[in-house]
């Protein structure tokens, strides 16, 4: 136990340093490209100047026709400034939302990574189980004082396996129906004890408790994978 929460405080600490880098760096990324954008977008009056010093330099452009001209440039200008200051609006506003939406999914990928750590080194290890409390009478399993109330074919299927992981045996399907239908393996067949822990993981519920406690161990069957020392039956 002290291993397991040690890594976990050092993963969590890990976590913490790669989001914080990462924030911090997406933040710097759009922050570089935005003043980047602003800077070379062009001024919103560029276009009312441009016409303006046209109309300086040609002192020819005096009749009434040139004036009107010059007062259509102008408003297309104005109407050109304004398009510019709407387009620096959205611009911000998108860049606002895509980083937002990168510190989110770099918070995200962070979790599911320490989370499928988490669940790796829970595998390895197993799941911890200080006592194991099984009660046929009652129909009722306590699991660490967690209370499962099970259906009569569920608690008979964990008390088989209970016994036979008290006496290291690792049980197959067929034996497992076996044992439980007081029938010779042979005349059993493997599809239905493999039902029966399919009945016995979904009355437990929660599925990362019950794939952890019943194993199943390839081409050797079905145990328990817990110390024996915590098993009772009442």
């Amino acid at each position: 136990m002290p291993d397991q929460t040690s890594s976990a405080t050092d993963l969590r600490q890990t976590g913490g340093k790669v989001v914080t880098w990462g924030i911090a760096g997406i933040v710097a990324i759009l922050g570089v490209a935005a003043v980047f954008l602003f800077l070379t977008l062009p001024d919103g009056n560029a276009f009312n100047a441009r016409v303006e010093q046209i109309f300086t330099e040609n002192d020819a452009l005096v009749s009434g026709e040139a004036v009107t001209l010059l007062e259509i440039l102008a408003q297309s200008g104005t109407a050109f400034g304004d398009v510019l200051v709407s387009y620096r609006i959205v611009i911000f506003v998108l860049l606002l939302f895509s980083t937002a939406l990168l510190i989110a999914a770099l918070v995200f990928l962070v979790t599911i990574i320490a989370l499928n750590r988490r669940m790796g080194e829970i595998e390895r290890s197993g799941i911890q189980v200080n006592s194991l409390v099984i009660s046929r009478e009652e129909r009722v399993v306590l699991l660490n004082n967690m209370e499962f109330k099970l259906t009569e074919a569920a608690i008979e299927t964990l008390a088989v396996l209970a016994e036979a992981r008290m006496d290291d045996d690792v049980l197959s399907g067929a034996a497992i129906e076996g044992v439980i239908q007081g029938k010779s393996e042979s005349d059993c067949d493997e599809a239905a004890g493999a039902t029966r822990i399919k009945r016995l993981r979904d009355s437990l519920g929660n599925q990362m408790v019950s794939e952890l406690l019943v194993k199943n161990i390839a081409r050797r069957g079905y145990m328990l994978a817990i110390d024996k020392d915590v098993i009772r039956m009442v």
